[in-house]
């Protein structure tokens, strides 16, 4: 009797489990290259290895190829394809009288993507084949596979978070955003996977785009490009200054979840709008689905090096004010993100694995597309600029000289001075397993001001091929007076603004005191002036001299609702040497009103629970068209709006709405409140689910979410809530 197929069962639930991604979901079988994953076949009679054969196919891709590794065929006995790249390989686990239990295995280096499963039994008659879809992702589990991640701590925060925290602010204010990458969501594989076959590199060659995705090189460039939306039709569009019209501000978005399913949804229209945390958050979700551990990093004085000579020029005009126009810029901050991977393609062995820097957001083309990397951080920490992908343009963002020039009224330009060691500060990143600050700017960089950082920079500048330029036109005298501006209270948005300049001579000065206060944009443009002052000082000899400065609220705070912070200037003029100036410099970031989050800090999963927001309005006037939005993976399913039209002077606002988590686990809440006079508050707090584990007497665990109609009726949400004005 001929052995037949009937049926085949995969065995999602403990494959998916076994290959981490239980929580995408139980509907579909996902597994990681690499590792062995099991099916069962129900047959007509006990398989005979001596006499039966079972032929499998592995397809992936519009037009499966055994040389290019898209298609391989396998089974048993051993019947491998001849001239097959990446080889899939059978074995049985237990053969049954009806059954037979087999493990599978694909190569750790075979292609990503949605594959074709099928199997057929060998007999001489035209066999039957029975098909069944699959996913193949990358696997930081499997020391074989390019993105292999040995530490088990790193592999959950780095692959398995859900949620995450993004540095912003500057070098001296530093402030965590909370946000929901998602990437586990069910419908994002789905959004992840079409993101790869809308790339450019696969309509026009889609054969040759499915064989190269066994590469994280080559997919993560890929992603770098499709997440914005210049060359294609990426995920997000680019804008850096009001007015957002027809879109979503940038500050507004805590969650890649949103943004990838409107982008999806929209049949492919780029988002409106984003900025460098957006891009990267959403390329971070991208990554960390597929497989390619990932962080998300931001660097604050970060430089845009638009010349690639590895200095960053300056300019402010002889009344102290920074001009609008500058190719290059100084950033407060920039966010990128780095994907973990192996790098065979540069030295031919390890010397530059691990953490490699890609950026998705739209600054320099990088071979004719915006993209950027993957750059390897030991690359740059070496001074190694002559190494694909992008790392000179990296290094200048961390390490590059700055000098800052005058412009003078007749047309010339002075050189001020040369800052060696302001670029590229406290670069920063989520610590593993916890919500703290970890800088890691010592693997980008040696210690500013010692003899190895100055090194590396001449080595930087030697493969560059471009000398540092003359220090023409001459500088100013060195400096005799001592100049410093400083904060005398914490700076909050919605009170005056108390700073002094302090001044200190040795000797006897008359001198020309300008003070500005610029609203700047994040990424180091000057938007308008909101203060000026002008003040003459005596100096004497050895004796500090202090200028308060007070900035009211009235004069900065609507425009700042678009920009990141105030840069304050003091320029001052010797009134018996005219040609002795002297300039110092303070971006002062302002510190939001707080929202309060009340929740419990653990529940239980499919049990409904509420929290409180809590917010004072700390103005003397009333604030209008509130807006409150929350947001959080496992916990609510689409963000929840409330609106509060009016909050008056000193008022409370307390909201109170219920929630069902639908996904046990360390869960992120988070709440963005918007109003015409503060732009999107931010605020977070974490919540504990524990998995709803019996229903009606059988264990939760053993139940498939999707199947059951008990835990579908659970799964609710409400966008209701109770309102309590104070």
């Amino acid at each position: 009797m001929a052995l037949e197929i009937r049926t085949i069962r995969l065995r999602v639930k403990k494959n998916n489990r076994d290959h981490h991604t239980d929580d995408v979901g139980l509907k579909r079988l996902m597994v990681r290259r690499g590792q062995s994953f099991k099916i069962t076949l129900k047959t007509n009679r006990q398989f005979q290895p001596d006499t039966d054969t079972l032929i499998f196919t592995a397809e992936t891709g519009p037009k499966p190829s055994e040389e290019k590794g898209t298609r391989c065929v396998f089974g048993l006995p051993n019947t491998q394809s001849t001239g097959a790249k990446k080889a899939w390989t059978v074995r049985v686990q237990k053969n049954k009288r009806r059954s037979l239990k087999l493990d599978i295995s694909s190569p750790a280096d075979a292609s990503v993507g949605f594959y074709h499963l099928s199997v057929s039994e060998g007999s001489d008659a035209s066999p039957q084949s029975i098909t069944r879809m699959m996913v193949l992702l990358f696997n930081p589990w499997c020391t074989e596979d390019w993105v292999y991640l040995p530490e088990a701590a790193e592999r959950k925060e780095y692959v398995m978070a859900e949620e995450g925290i993004i540095y912003r602010g500057s070098a001296d204010h530093i402030g965590p955003l909370a946000w929901n990458f998602g990437q586990f969501e069910e419908d994002m594989l789905d959004i992840c996977m079409k993101l790869l076959d809308m790339n450019p590199k696969c309509v026009k060659d889609a054969a040759e785009d499915f064989s190269a995705r066994c590469n994280p090189i080559y997919v993560g460039r890929v992603v770098s490009a499709m997440i914005n939306s210049n060359d294609d039709r990426g995920i997000v569009a680019g804008r850096w200054q009001s007015p957002y019209s027809g879109g979503t501000a940038p500050t507004k978005w805590s969650s890649s979840v949103d943004i990838l399913r409107s982008w999806y949804n929209s049949k492919f229209s780029p988002v409106k709008y984003g900025q460098c945390w957006v891009f990267a958050a959403v390329m971070c979700t991208v990554l960390r689905c597929l497989g390619i551990p990932c962080r998300v990093v931001s660097n604050f004085q970060s430089a845009h090096d638009t010349d690639k000579n590895l200095i960053i020029d300056e300019y402010y005009t002889d009344h102290g004010v920074q001009p609008k126009e500058s190719h290059d810029s100084v950033w407060n901050f920039h966010v990128w993100v780095e994907g973990w991977m192996k790098r065979p393609d540069l030295s031919g062995d390890s010397t530059y694995d691990g953490w490699q820097v890609l950026d998705p957001t739209p600054q320099e083309q990088s071979a004719g597309v915006f993209c950027c990397g993957p750059c390897p951080v030991k690359a740059v920490r070496e001074g190694h600029i002559d190494w694909k992908y992008d790392v000179p343009f990296v290094f200048a963002e961390v390490n590059a000289d700055q000098v800052i020039w005058m412009l003078m009224k007749d047309g010339s330009k002075h050189r001020l001075h040369t800052e060696t060691s302001n670029i590229g500060q406290n670069i920063s990143t989520k610590a593993v397993g916890t919500d703290r600050r970890e800088d890691i700017t010592a693997s980008y960089k040696f210690p500013e001001g010692s003899k190895k950082e100055r090194l590396v920079f001449e080595e930087a500048v030697r493969r560059g091929n471009k000398p540092k330029p003359s220090p023409e036109p001459l500088p100013l005298k060195p400096s005799q007076v001592k100049l410093e501006i400083t904060e005398e209270k914490e700076p909050i948005t919605g009170q005056d603004l108390e700073l002094s300049v302090l001044l200190h001579s040795e000797h006897s000065r008359e001198l020309s005191v300008q003070v500005n206060a610029q609203a700047m944009r994040y990424t180091g443009v000057p938007d308008c002036l909101v203060y000026r002052e002008e003040k003459e000082v005596m100096l004497k000899p050895k004796q500090d001299s202090k200028i308060s400065i007070r900035i009211p609220f009235s004069s900065y705070g609507s425009k700042m609702l678009d920009n990141s912070s105030l840069k304050v200037s003091a320029l001052v003029h010797d009134k018996q040497n005219p040609g002795d100036g002297y300039l110092a410099m303070k971006n002062v970031v302002l510190q939001e009103p707080t929202i309060t989050i009340e929740v419990p800090s653990t529940c239980e999963q499919y049990t409904e629970m509420s929290v409180e927001v809590i917010f004072d309005n700390p103005i003397s006037s009333p604030i209008r068209d509130g807006v409150l939005t929350l947001t959080g993976s496992g916990l609510l399913r689409k963000p929840v709006v409330s609106r509060v039209a009016v909050l008056e002077a000193d008022q409370r606002m307390r909201l109170l709405i219920p929630f069902t988590p639908y996904r046990a686990g360390s869960r992120k809440l988070m709440a963005d409140f918007d109003c015409d006079t503060f732009r999107d508050i931010k605020a977070s707090c974490n919540v504990e689910v524990k998995p709803f584990t019996t229903i009606y007497g059988f264990d939760r665990t053993e139940c498939c979410t999707e199947c059951c109609s008990y835990s579908k009726g659970l799964e609710k949400n409400t966008s209701s809530f109770a309102v309590d004005m104070n």
